[in-house]
């Protein structure tokens, strides 16, 4: 769709906003300016892309201003703007020459941007959750940082205390000691056949 300008100042704003704007001179009394103006419509919702290519119409009998600027004497009068500097102007109601010089325009603006999107969240669908966080584990790492610094800070061989350290995560367990029959405790089992005695028997004894 086009843009129907209003004042000088609205068409200065869209120049400086649009890398090209196409600008329609026209009167409601030309008859050839209703003739080409299906065919400037259809190009506009074409080819319109915000900020990029812009459709505007200027009636010349409401701004004369706008009109006496750029020197319109003839209508339909179509002028092309490349970041506010005026390219190309096209007179008369020539549908092919006014396509060709808008779809050259357009080529020259580039091509058009991605539309923006996000890994977080799709048309229709809910928003990714983001992961909890596992504090306990955040908790045990920072407990585990300090008291291997401080373990190997007191100690003459830091190495060797951060080596031995029980903060050291990667510290091996030592393998376990084997079982001798010394080590097995016999406990206070009394001989087969003996009775335990009293205090007067180990007195006597």
């Amino acid at each position: 769709m086009s843009v129907n300008i209003g004042s000088s100042a609205e068409l200065s704003k869209l120049l400086s906003m649009s890398a090209i704007v196409v600008t329609d001179f026209y009167a409601d009394w030309c008859g050839p300016c209703k003739a080409i103006s299906p065919t400037y419509e259809s190009l506009a919702k074409k080819h319109s892309q915000p900020k990029r290519v812009t459709f505007t119409k200027v009636n010349v009998d409401n701004q004369q201003e706008i009109s006496q600027r750029y020197g319109v004497r003839a209508m339909p009068t179509f002028i092309i703007f490349q970041n506010g500097s005026v390219i190309e102007t096209i007179q008369g109601a020539d549908p092919n020459k006014l396509t060709s010089a808008i779809e050259k325009a357009v080529k020259m603006a580039g091509p058009a941007k991605p539309a923006y999107s996000s890994v977080g969240h799709t048309l229709g669908g809910k928003p990714a959750s983001a992961k909890p966080v596992n504090y306990h584990s955040v908790l045990s790492a920072v407990i585990a940082f300090f008291g291997l610094y401080f373990y190997s800070l007191l100690s003459l061989d830091a190495y060797g205390a951060a080596e031995k350290s029980p903060f050291n995560v990667n510290r091996q367990p030592a393998p376990p000691a084997p079982r001798t029959s010394a080590s097995i405790r016999t406990g206070a089992a009394t001989q087969i056949g003996k009775k335990l005695g009293t205090i007067s028997d180990f007195s006597s004894s």
